[in-house]
């Protein structure tokens, strides 16, 4: 009799998941046809949009998740960077090799940095992080095969080893943005679903409460840390693959790499997957409108952070997610109702 009447209710909690799922898969779909139809501007736009919400995720995970505020992500965006034109031009690996042994290289190097950086807690770790990403520039200016302090490009005839036409690389490069991003969104939403997630969520809302309750919180963080320092580097290089030049001020800008990524994370609402693109998606619309104001665009950007900051600490998403009760991503599993 029981079996009856809970049958029913499992499969209709089951029904939206199922309906989240082919709705989020009709979205990647649309945009895997993108270069089907849009314009190469547009296309190119959206590139960058998809590099920066994968690394908005990121930072979300590190920050919204383990807890680990850090300010120097744009060390890795930068290693990737520089890995990849020094695994091409010096060392003749091909570039489509070379894209994922400069995130695996960023990852390597993230391991020892790691355990420099977790001596540090709280601000002293935010600011070790920045310290540390400029440590890494200051040595990569030093290195004459790669530009020195003033960079270097990369060579057409390596950039035409992908492709001949400037549209199929452009092309190849926009769908490796896409899979690199819908894989971000969806590891750390399976991730925040399993055991795993668990134990970063204890962590979050109490790293004493969940050592108490057998959380080994410094292995997990760690490997959160490298594992998210791996796809920086990754995303670095892909990033550099298309603007086709790298020097040490681009690379490790904090501005570029770190700072917006946390305006858009903040704006949208840290510790959730719908925060960083709400927060995405504002501020390209926010760039698009008001780039040419210079100066007062980025003061534009910082007030628009005070304001939210103030009025809504948990960011846009924890404003619009009460009131309509609607998740994207959930990643609480919910009981069935037993009638």
């Amino acid at each position: 009799m029981i079996r009856s009447q809970t049958l029913p209710a499992r499969r209709s909690h089951r029904h939206p998941m199922r309906l989240r799922l082919t709705l989020l898969a009709a979205m990647a779909a649309l945009l895997a046809s993108v270069p089907l139809w849009a314009s190469n501007g547009n296309q190119r736009l959206l590139v960058e949009m998809l590099t920066y919400l994968a690394l908005a995720q990121l930072w979300n995970l590190m920050a919204g998740y383990a807890g680990l505020i850090s300010i120097g992500q744009q060390a890795f965006v930068g290693l990737g960077g520089y890995a990849l034109f020094a695994l091409a031009m010096l060392a003749g690996v091909p570039v489509l090799v070379a894209l994922p042994l400069a995130g695996l290289l960023a990852a390597l190097i993230a391991w020892p940095t790691a355990l420099v950086a977790f001596r540090l807690s709280g601000p002293h770790f935010a600011i070790g992080t920045w310290v540390i990403a400029e440590v890494f520039r200051l040595t990569v200016a030093q290195i004459g095969s790669l530009g020195g302090g003033s960079g270097i490009s990369l060579p057409v005839t390596i950039a035409k080893t992908i492709a001949d036409s400037r549209e199929t690389r452009d092309d190849l490069t926009y769908w490796i943005s896409l899979a690199t991003c819908l894989a971000v969104i969806g590891g750390i939403w399976a991730l925040m679903r399993s055991r795993l997630g668990l134990g970063l969520a204890a962590i979050r809302d109490d790293e004493g409460a969940a050592e108490s309750a057998g959380v080994v919180t410094r292995r997990l963080k760690m490997t959160v840390y490298v594992v998210t320092a791996g796809v920086t580097g990754f995303l670095g290089a892909l990033i550099f693959l298309q603007k086709l030049r790298i020097s040490p001020e681009a690379a490790f800008n904090v501005t570029d790499w770190t700072v917006l990524v946390i305006f858009m994370v903040v704006i949208g609402g840290i510790g959730s997957l719908e925060g960083p693109l709400i927060g995405c998606l504002l501020f390209f619309l926010l760039r698009e409108q008001f780039a040419d104001l210079g100066t007062w665009y980025m003061v534009g950007l910082g007030a628009v952070s005070s304001v939210v900051i103030l009025m809504a600490p948990t960011g846009l998403w924890g404003q619009i997610a009460p009131r309509t009760r609607l998740r994207l991503f959930p990643v609480r599993r919910s009981a069935p109702r037993v009638a």
